[in-house]
């Protein structure tokens, strides 16, 4: 049985925002094409848990938090460009 990386990814959204939605969609598609039962997704609403965004230095929405596999990597955005989340994921 080979082992595969397990990603999990921390998503701050702002409430029900268009960025947000589009950030979440495309998100899970992305993975649900790459990473196909080997991912999980927290999403975590500022508007809800500011205390949360604010200790991990989130100061825009959407952003998102590759936080495993090592190295922790950021992006911001609708995260509608594919490769540049691909590219993070992969890092």
């Amino acid at each position: 049985m080979s082992l595969q990386k397990k990603y999990k990814f921390r998503l701050y959204v702002t409430g029900v925002s268009p960025n947000s939605a589009m950030a979440q969609a495309n998100l899970t598609a992305l993975c649900q094409t790459h990473l196909r039962d080997r991912y999980e997704i927290e999403v975590v609403d500022v508007l809800k848990t500011p205390m949360v965004a604010l200790e991990d230095s989130v100061l825009m929405t959407p952003t998102l938090v590759k936080l495993s596999p090592p190295p922790v990597r950021r992006i911001i955005g609708s995260l509608s460009q594919m490769q540049a989340v691909l590219d993070i994921i992969e890092d």
